[in-house]
């Protein structure tokens, strides 16, 4: 990237952004152990999200061939592995140019990097927000599965489900370049208060669906086994997408706080130190598209059989 931009700074020399905008105190060499930013080797970035994209579509192959898997659920699971794609792709693209580049294969003019900038923080912001739209729309498709079996196909119905996918993917990439066009501080705090909502929405959600389905399971547990297996089916679905939230969390939490400090401390002493690592949150950020895949691989059988089917296809 070569103009400054509060979204999505690109590793490596081109780096103008977040991570090196702002100041690092040199002064304050006891506290923070190192004076410039962390920088990440290119190559890594680039086998990261080749392999992320390789994973990734293989997952949305399996959901398309496989009859069994056409459920809302997945559907909405097809779409989370598309934004991390988008992740993949826009890492992948901006890597690759930034290595030609460096090498002194390819000269670009900076008004067709800053085109190019845009588009990469535009998917990047897309892809972040339809993630957690649709980690949220999964944790509501959960409960519904759980608390209401009986209606639930007439609740989540195809239609809906479409009309859900289409409205999130519609308001992320209107969002995106919005926040892009008029980029600002206040496109930082409303990605900030963006990710709020939703964790504060999807933790809501899944304490009290599983406060409730322990109060089920108590209730059941006189019941033959056959009984309870819808049940049981419905919350080792709950728990998969606890899985994939949990290791969000994990990978987009240092890029938000990232974010926060921005917003409160971007001269303190201890805030410029968490900046200079800025490029080691982007890895977690493109691992979190890495460790995905294999979420959904480890927890569903039957998506395991047909990520088999269609790896051995293609080979």
């Amino acid at each position: 990237m070569t103009v400054p931009s509060p979204l999505w700074p690109a590793p490596g020399s081109l780096n103008a952004t977040l991570a090196s905008d702002l100041p690092i105190n040199v002064t304050n060499k006891t506290f923070c152990s190192t004076d410039w930013p962390v920088v990440i080797p290119n190559e890594l970035f680039l086998t990261l999200g080749a392999l992320s994209f390789l994973e990734n579509l293989l997952v949305v192959a399996a959901i398309v061939k496989n009859r069994n898997l056409h459920s809302p659920m997945y559907y909405f699971i097809c779409c989370l592995a598309v934004s991390d794609m988008l992740v993949s792709i826009s890492n992948v693209v901006e890597t690759f140019f930034m290595l030609l580049i460096d090498h002194g294969v390819l000269v670009v003019r900076s008004s067709t990097m800053q085109q190019m900038d845009n588009v990469m923080d535009m998917l990047i912001c897309s892809s972040l927000m339809s993630s957690l739209s649709f980690l949220s729309i999964i944790a509501i498709d959960r409960y519904i599965t759980i608390f209401y079996a009986l209606r639930y196909h007439n609740i989540m119905t195809f239609q809906r489900a479409m009309m859900i996918i289409v409205a999130v993917w519609l308001v992320s990439s209107v969002s995106s370049a919005i926040f892009i066009a008029y980029d600002s501080t206040a496109v930082i705090l409303c990605l900030v208060v963006f990710f709020l909502s939703m964790v504060i929405l999807i933790m809501a959600l899944y304490i009290y669906m599983f406060a409730l389905a322990r109060q089920h399971a108590r209730r059941i547990s006189s019941m033959q086994r056959k009984q309870s297996s819808p049940q049981f089916t419905s919350m080792k679905g709950a728990i998969t997408l606890t899985i994939l939230l949990g290791v969000f969390f994990v990978c987009w939490g240092p890029f938000f706080l990232h974010l926060i400090l921005i917003l409160t401390c971007p001269t303190h002493p201890t805030c410029t130190c968490y900046f200079s690592y800025f490029s080691l949150y982007l890895i977690l950020v493109i691992c979190n598209s890495v460790v995905d895949p294999i979420i959904y691989a480890f927890r569903s059988q039957e998506l395991r059989r047909t990520l088999k089917e269609v790896v051995f296809c293609f080979w």
